[in-house]
């Protein structure tokens, strides 16, 4: 199956195993619960997943990888203890608790999540000495003497034999104990993630041309030859790094992330051509709206896979438009959640003022019991969210929305305390006025960002007509997360009506069969 499917049937799991009954227990005994086994080849995100998984059931995350273990941190050390058996004292053999159980305790602690996932990663490169710890710790969830705590759920990864030496297989008797999920790589699966998580758009554009790029794993007289999902995903963080450094990727660099030297030297040739596509075909000025008869002209002849790159450029600086819209959006909502509770807390706080109706002036405290109002709102959220942030609950997107929305309430503060404030409802009018102040800034940037993408339709129209360009185009739209709910909100005429068009299916069918014709 591919990633997605095996991140649902994980968190289906673990739905299922911290399901419990009327009087508290777990319905499916912890002598029931199999360790899931995640079994596929590098680098497609298996190790990935586990965060995303954490935070979307909102349970804690222990995260090992067991090669970095010898046998005395995987079980804990020995010591002798003294015990007394029938009148005779004797001295036994007792071992410390586990480094990796000890840590499940203290993510308890730190965070106070009670339930979570235990993640084991390159489970079956174990060494030798290590090899039936592991065995017992996958049959009975123990590690030496300590048990997994109730509520932890045991997730192990590892790789088939075929792509690493080190590989041990596991015997009948452990297989019958664990639940077993085998991934694949796929592209489509992973361009839903590339496109939410901003992947370079150059990358997501190659690999549609080049969808047999993805993944490849050779073995030549030279060694292993491969490219992963990992490192296209890891040469784009770097690739928009270059830019906003106004440096220029090279294949020399291209060839440290992908280590296929074809692939490499295709990408990076196609690196260079993307770069001339944004200049030639002034992409700038025809998501503006202005774009001249001969420029039409070479785009109508322009030979299919550079058409095909420049739906790419055109859809994704619509997208990239889109995605930083309904991440203000997010944020703004964020804030006004946070200005509700404000509000609340100054009429509590105040209770005589206008706030409530009375149109009687604050009395001289009034100014700073508005201000410690905000300030107790700022405290509280963040306490909430370095709890949220410590616990691993916040992806790096949701972090840097609740810092923003800090920075803004900060902001309310500083404005409160410089101005004259007369009453409660003056000082809650300013701290409205200025929200409503953003949230115009944000209404003019998405009328624009509805004005660039009608215009990409202009073009596209000019240029193709309703021909095979715009149905890749309506098919990107309709395959990215942001796209999809900005289009909920922007009601764009031309993007339903071609949405319905006969045959829509088909034509998308048809034109993935001459994309990967011209896989090489």
């Amino acid at each position: 199956m591919n990633i997605k499917r095996a991140k649902q049937e994980i968190k289906d799991t673990i739905e299922a195993y911290l399901l419990k009954d009327e009087y508290g227990e777990y319905v499916i005994p912890r002598i029931r619960q199999r360790p899931v086994l995640l079994l596929g080849a590098p680098g497609i995100g298996k190790t990935q997943i586990m965060e995303q998984i954490a935070r979307e059931c909102r349970i804690g995350l222990v995260s090992y990888s067991i090669t970095h273990h010898t046998r005395q941190s995987a079980i804990g050390l020995p010591f002798i203890s003294k015990q007394e058996f029938d009148g005779r004292e004797f001295s036994i053999t007792e071992y410390t608790m586990s480094e990796i159980v000890s840590s499940i305790y203290k993510k308890m602690e730190t965070t106070g999540l009670r339930e979570g996932i235990l993640f084991i990663d390159e489970i079956n490169c174990v060494s030798e000495t290590l090899a039936p710890a592991m065995l017992q710790f996958l049959q009975c969830k123990t590690f030496g003497s300590h048990e997994v705590p109730n509520g932890w759920l045991i997730v192990a990864a590892g790789n088939p034999p075929e792509y690493n030496k080190s590989v041990r297989d596991f015997d009948v008797v452990t297989m019958d104990r664990v639940k077993k999920i085998e991934v694949e790589p796929d592209y489509t699966v992973w361009k839903e993630y590339a496109l939410k998580e901003q992947v370079h758009p150059a990358v997501i554009s190659y690999l549609d041309v080049r969808p047999g790029s993805f993944y490849k794993m050779e073995t030549t007289v030279d060694g292993r030859k491969f490219a992963t999902p990992r490192g296209w995903e890891d040469l784009s963080t770097m690739l928009k790094v270059y830019e906003t450094l106004g440096k220029e990727m090279d294949r020399e660099v291209v060839a440290q992330y992908i280590q296929h030297e074809i692939v490499a030297k295709d990408f990076a040739n196609y690196l260079e051509l993307y770069r001339k596509y944004q200049t030639d075909y002034q992409l700038d000025a025809v998501l503006e709206g202005r774009f001249s008869e001969g420029l039409l002209k070479k785009t109508a002849h322009a030979p299919f896979d550079e058409r095909v790159s420049l739906i790419h450029l055109l859809f994704s600086r619509c997208q990239i438009r889109f995605a930083a819209q309904i991440r203000d959006d997010e944020k703004n909502l964020l804030l006004y959640e946070q200005l509700k509770l404000l509000k609340e807390a100054m009429q509590a706080e105040m209770p005589g003022s206008s706030l409530r109706g009375n149109d009687q002036l604050l009395c001289k405290n009034e100014k700073s019991r508005a201000c410690a109002c905000v300030a107790d709102r700022i405290a509280e959220f963040s306490r909430e969210y370095e709890q949220k942030r410590a616990a691993g609950l916040l992806s790096r997107e949701e972090d840097r929305r609740c810092r923003q929305v800090v920075e803004q309430l900060e902001a309310c503060l500083e404005m409160l305390q410089n101005a004259d404030v007369s009453d409660a409802q003056d000082a809650w009018s300013r701290i409205h006025a200025q929200f409503e102040q953003s949230q115009d800034t944000l209404d003019q940037s998405f009328a624009a960002a509805g004005e660039q993408l009608e215009h990409a339709f202009d073009f596209i129209e000019a240029a193709f007509g309703s021909g095979q360009e715009m149905v890749l185009f309506i098919t990107n739209l309709n395959s990215d997360y942001y796209c999809i709910h900005f289009l909920r909100q922007y009601k764009c005429g031309r993007y339903y009506r071609y949405n319905k068009e006969l045959l829509f299916d088909e034509r998308s069918r048809s034109i993935e069969a001459r994309l990967d014709a011209l896989n090489l």
